[in-house]
Order: C-alpha cells, then sequence, then structure tokens
C-alpha cells in the first residue's frame, strides 16, 4: 500500500489523511522524500544548460515539496501530541535534516550557479518580486557558509549537525519536565478558589491520574492558581516548579546544553566572518545592530523599572495587611496584584471571566477580520490531527482563501505556549496554492459540556496568534520563501501584535463578551474598567520581557559565557532586576532562543514589532474608526499580502509614510501620559 504521507491527497482541500497516518508511515516516507529533495538538488546544480532564474532559482523553489509535506505533518504532531516514539524520530531526524540543509546551503556548484545570476542581476530584466528572490537566496547561501573553503565548511557541517541535535534535546528536555511534575491539592487548598480555578485543577488533576484536584505546569493553570490561592507556601512551591523547568538535575536539565549552544553558535559566527552570533544574527533584521536593539530596550527599561518599583510599594502594603513576613517575592507578585487591581480598578478576574468564552472570542477575532478585510469563516467538519481540533474555511467573496485550523487546548505531551504555524503556505509558482493555516494554544480545557472561559490574557494571546494567521491568509505572493511571516524576524510580530488592540475597542467586547450563563452583554460599567485596567501591571510585565530579551542578546553580543547561569546573574545585578521580579523565560527553558533558536539573539523583536504595533493602530484611531476601510486596504496591500517582498522599514513606510519613534510603546503600556 502506499504511505499515506506520500500519497495523492484526496482529503478536501488537499488536507493531510490524519486518520490513516500512523507513526510507522514517518521513517520511511521521510526516507523516501529526502532521497527525492537530494535528487532534486543535485539535478540543479550538475544542470549542463547555462543558469537562468527559471532553471536555478526557481527550480530550487521547487525542490522538496514531498519533505516539506511529510515535516509539516509529523512536527505539527509532535508538538501537539508528542510521544516516545515521535519523540525518538525527532532524535533521529532533526541531524539529518541539519545535515541535508548544509548539503544544499553549501554545494559549490549550485552557490557558483547562483552567484553567476547575482552578478548579473541588472542585465536580467527580471521583476522586482524575482529580483527579491535572488538577493535573499544569495544571502542565504553567503550567511550559511557557501563562500567558505573546505575545511571551513566541513567544520560547519559540524556545528550545524550537533546544534540541531542540542535544540531538539533542549524541546524535549522541557517538555518531559513540564509533563511530569504536577502538585497534588487536598480539598482545603481549594478555599478561596474561584470556581474557574477549581474546575480547572479537577480536571488537570484528572489528566495526571492524581485522586483529586492538581496544579500543573501549563500556564493555563498555574498563572490563576498564583493570581488566587491565599496559601503561599503552595504559591511558593508551584512557582519555583514552574521556574526551575529545565534546571532540575539529572537527564532533563538543559544547563549544560545552553553553555554548548552558546559556544557553537559563536565558533559558526566567526567562521563566517561576524565578531559574534549577535552581529551575524541581526545582521538582515530591521535592528542592523546590537546596539541598535540595547538602545531600544534600555530607553523602555527605565519608565518600566520605575513603574514596577512604584507599583510593588502598594503591593507589600497588602502583604501587610494580611500579616504575612516581608518582602514581597516573585510568587507573591500576582497574588497582590490582583488584590491591588481589586482594590484600584474593581475589577476581579473571577468576575470578568465568565465573559470571555472562548467560542465567543473566535467569533470576536473573525469578525473583526470580515469588517477590516472582508474575510468569511464557515466551519469545516473533517479529518484532523485531535478531537480538540476544529477548522473552517476562509473566503473572500465567495473565492478560497485559506483552511484555518485551531488546537486551543492544553493536553500531556503538547509543547506549552502558544504558536501559528502552516502546514502548506501560499505560493502561486507551482499553481494557486491557498495556506493551510494553524493556530496552537494551551488553554484550560472545561468540563464535559460546560463552555470554555477565557482570561483577558488568554483573549489577547487569541487575537494575537490569530494575526499571525491573518497574515498568512491575506499573502498574495508568487514565491513561498517570500509568503505569509517570512519576513524578519523583528518585522513578524507586527501583524500579531497589531491585531490585539482589536481586543479592546469597546465595540467588540461589547457585541462578544457575553455571560456565558446568563448571555447578557458585559455591563458597560465593568467594560469602562476592563479597559480603564488594560495598562494595570504593566510596569512587571515590561521588566520580566526586558529581563529575558537582554539577556538573550548578552548572551551573544559577545564571547560565550562558560557558565551561563552566573552571567544571566551577572547581567540581571547590572540592570538592577527587583528580586520580586524575575525574568519572563529564563535560561533553561528559553525555548524561544534554544530550541531551535529562532529567537536567539531576537527575543528583543517582540517589542521592536510593538513599537510600529503600537504606531500602526494610531493610523486607524486618526481615520477614526477602528476598522477604518481605506487604513485597513493599506495595512493588507503593503503588508500582510506581500510578505518579505521587501524590506521591512520600507513596507511600513508605504504603510505609515515614516518609520516610528518609541513614544507610541510608552503610551501603549501607560509608561508615559498619552497627550
Amino acid at each position: 500500500m502506499t504511505n499515506p504521507l506520500l500519497a495523492e491527497r484526496t482529503q478536501p482541500f488537499e488536507l493531510p489523511p490524519f486518520a490513516a497516518i500512523s507513526d510507522e508511515d514517518f521513517e520511511p516516507a521521510f526516507a523516501e522524500a529526502l532521497a527525492a529533495a537530494r535528487a532534486e538538488i543535485d539535478a540543479i546544480a550538475r544542470c549542463p544548460e547555462a543558469p537562468n532564474f527559471e532553471n536555478t532559482i526557481e527550480a530550487l523553489e521547487l525542490a522538496g515539496k514531498e519533505l516539506s509535506d511529510v515535516l509539516s505533518v509529523f512536527f505539527l504532531l509532535a508538538s501537539v501530541e508528542s510521544n516516545p516514539k515521535r519523540e525518538e524520530l525527532q532524535r533521529s531526524f532533526s541531524p539529518l535534516l541539519a545535515e541535508y540543509s548544509s548539503d544544499v546551503m553549501m554545494n559549490v556548484p549550485l552557490f557558483d550557479r547562483v552567484d553567476s545570476l547575482w552578478q548579473q542581476r541588472d542585465t536580467l530584466d527580471l521583476t522586482a518580486e524575482q529580483a527579491r528572490l535572488l538577493e535573499l537566496s544569495h544571502r542565504g547561501f553567503r550567511r550559511s557558509g557557501a563562500a567558505l573553503d573546505e575545511d571551513g565548511r566541513a567544520r560547519l557541517r559540524e556545528i550545524n549537525t550537533r546544534l540541531a541535535r542540542l535544540g531538539t534535546s533542549f524541546a524535549q528536555n522541557l517538555l518531559a519536565d513540564e509533563r511530569d511534575w504536577f502538585m497534588p491539592l487536598a480539598e482545603a487548598d481549594l478555599e478561596g478558589l474561584p470556581g474557574f480555578v477549581v474546575d480547572a485543577a479537577r480536571a488537570a488533576g484528572a489528566e495526571k491520574g492524581a485522586d483529586g484536584p492538581a496544579v500543573t505546569l501549563s500556564r493555563s493553570v498555574i498563572v490563576p492558581f498564583l493570581q488566587f490561592s491565599h496559601r503561599r507556601d503552595l504559591r511558593k512551591r508551584a512557582y519555583e516548579a514552574w521556574t526551575s523547568r529545565g534546571a532540575n538535575g539529572g537527564q532533563t536539565d538543559n544547563r549544560e546544553l545552553v553553555a554548548e549552544m552558546l559556544a557553537l553558535r559563536h565558533e559558526r559566527a566567526q567562521l563566517l566572518g561576524y565578531e559574534n552570533f549577535a552581529a551575524y544574527r541581526l545582521e538582515p533584521e530591521m535592528a542592523k545592530t546590537p546596539q541598535a536593539v540595547r538602545d531600544l530596550l534600555m530607553q523602555v527599561w527605565e519608565p518600566a523599572l520605575e513603574r514596577a518599583k512604584a507599583d510593588a510599594f502598594y503591593l507589600e502594603r497588602e502583604l501587610v495587611i494580611e500579616g504575612a513576613d516581608m518582602p514581597i517575592e516573585a510568587w507573591d507578585w500576582r497574588y497582590y496584584s490582583g488584590i491591588w487591581s481589586r482594590k484600584k480598578h474593581d475589577l476581579d478576574e473571577a468576575e470578568l471571566k465568565p465573559y470571555l468564552q472562548l467560542d465567543r472570542m473566535i467569533e470576536a477575532a473573525f469578525d473583526c477580520a470580515t469588517r477590516l478585510f472582508n474575510l468569511e469563516f464557515t466551519p469545516l467538519e473533517i479529518d484532523l490531527h485531535h478531537p480538540d481540533a476544529r477548522a473552517w474555511e476562509v473566503t473572500r467573496d465567495g473565492q478560497h482563501m485559506a483552511v484555518f485550523i485551531a488546537d486551543y487546548f492544553a493536553r500531556s505531551g503538547k509543547r506549552s505556549g502558544a504558536w501559528c504555524s502552516a502546514m502548506r503556505s501560499q505560493e502561486k509558482l507551482a499553481g494557486d496554492i491557498r495556506p493551510h493555516v494553524l493556530n496552537i494554544c494551551n488553554f484550560a480545557k472545561p468540563a464535559e459540556g460546560a463552555p470554555a472561559l477565557l482570561s483577558y490574557d488568554d483573549a489577547r494571546t487569541l487575537f494575537h496568534e490569530f494575526g499571525h494567521a491573518l497574515h498568512q491568509m491575506l499573502s498574495d505572493v508568487t514565491y513561498q520563501t517570500l509568503s505569509g511571516t517570512s519576513v524578519p524576524r523583528d518585522f513578524v510580530e507586527l501583524p500579531s501584535q497589531l491585531y490585539e488592540h482589536w481586543l479592546e475597542v469597546p465595540d467588540v467586547l461589547q457585541r462578544f463578551a457575553t455571560h456565558a450563563e446568563t448571555g447578557e452583554p458585559m455591563p458597560q460599567e465593568m467594560l469602562a474598567r476592563v479597559l480603564a485596567a488594560a495598562t494595570y501591571d504593566m510596569g512587571f510585565q515590561t521588566v520580566e520581557f526586558i529581563a529575558s530579551a537582554l539577556v538573550d542578546l548578552e548572551f551573544h553580543d559577545g564571547p560565550p559565557p562558560a557558565d551561563p547561569m552566573q552571567k544571566q546573574a551577572e547581567i540581571l545585578e547590572g540592570i538592577g532586576m527587583p528580586s520580586a521580579i524575575r525574568m519572563r523565560h529564563a535560561t533553561p527553558h528559553f525555548a524561544h532562543v534554544f530550541s531551535g533558536g529562532g529567537y536567539a539573539s531576537a527575543y528583543y523583536s517582540y517589542m521592536w514589532s510593538e513599537v510600529m504595533d503600537a504606531d500602526a493602530f494610531e493610523a486607524f484611531e486618526e481615520a477614526g474608526d477602528p476598522f477604518d476601510p481605506k487604513t485597513a486596504e493599506a495595512l493588507e496591500k503593503n503588508i500582510l499580502a506581500v510578505g518579505g517582498l521587501r524590506e521591512p522599514d520600507e513596507l511600513y513606510t508605504a504603510f505609515r509614510g515614516r518609520l516610528p519613534g518609541v513614544e507610541a510603546l510608552l503610551k501603549g503600556r501607560g509608561l508615559i501620559a498619552a497627550e
């Protein structure tokens, strides 16, 4: 029988036949698809004809499609429902993929063909999109070591393969720590917790096979527990487990892996002619240099630290009122911040949460996309990767635009966090290919028959990931390399963070924030309190983020530290990190930076993009309508539809007429007074 991963797809919209795929199918499918991809690359490199755009650059675009199809399914399942077999396969595949990538990007005859076209570029009569693809292709080969001598290429291959193994191990160690730890709760430990926290703890305990409720390391379970549990001892125990992931000793400890990764990244950068990894990594980004990143972060750090210290004064006052021992600790902040928020804004998460039903927030995200971009969403009854997943067809004026798949609930074996990916990206070279886009989240799953309720932060996350999805759905380019979110890392978060703003549009909450039991809309006075509290605790949130971003930057902007944990401590001491606030992601569980390295030396990019998203939403406010058609059209035309067609500063300037300053971000976070 034909391997279902390699067979012609007969599912609607050519989706994978998930029900027919078993774990035993992956290894033979991967081997066959990898061999086919290698043969395609070899044919391009050995082509007897003189290089031209079609037989070299476009041929490279078309190569490896079968391999991409196999891997898109495998990595989806490995991330949302891991098991020992899939983890074993991932450890096997990762070095083979690194070797394949090295064999492609350091293929001298292939690079010679690309370089020949690059040298002739002014005489090739290319379209703007073709010229951009040639530029990125040539830059990619150069930055991957194609121009090194034989010894340099050999060493770079070794480094790439080892880094792939280390990144996989880091991710699997983190998943193991998250999967294995839980804290059983007695019935007395539930005293004072809101019903939704109790329900989440009972569901978590049942999933772990505990005799009763439990706290797990799923963010949707542990954060509400830290917010509402009056048991300081239990908060401390849970918080320390949460923040020590990847640093518990034994086989799942990530600290030695981190030290080796930093050393290998530094060596790789120097092989390629850069002073250090940060200089190498930031060259193609908007920021360009480590100093530009540091300047931005420090502009925001000082007002954020001042706000956090001011907030700490009020939280410690609550500590005294409760008779707790001083000082305030990291496991106390969310709890006392909640108490102070209820006093300051008369806003209680337990009171708010029934108005934030998952299904209604999905409707809200869809409705905003309809009003902005004329998109329509129709539910699909199709075979998907998990029973919790659901899908919609996305259309505009009756024309198919995308398939959107969402998998919202936390479960054992699912990687923590939230992300957007595409099993298939938009392109036109191989036909009019429309994308298959996924949003993956980790919200607490409700009891059978009960509605899923979100925190305000959860609702913001839903809108954020859907903003990424729109970047994929609205893409309209010829080449997949330029499609959708294929943009510099410090630009990719602009559409996602911008879309969060529509959650706070009063009209949106008035229509979709309806009570789970009564169906009544959120009262006007509560809505006003929600919006007034939008920037509450922003000092804390900004400090924990910037601390992580600065540690990431300093790890890579200079010689690699022999002891990353000591270096982390030195960096935090140097910036005056408050003891009651910790990094959002401590080094041993900093998956953005060490699990594959997509955000290595680039975690700052969320804040770089936020400078733009705050300014971009002001364009709608200046138009007098958050759904202004002309502004939405300009956003789609100049940013969402064009992917990586031009440099991001050019794209943003085309939309806004100028590049933004940091002021809009500071106002948006409430760190300076609005004018």
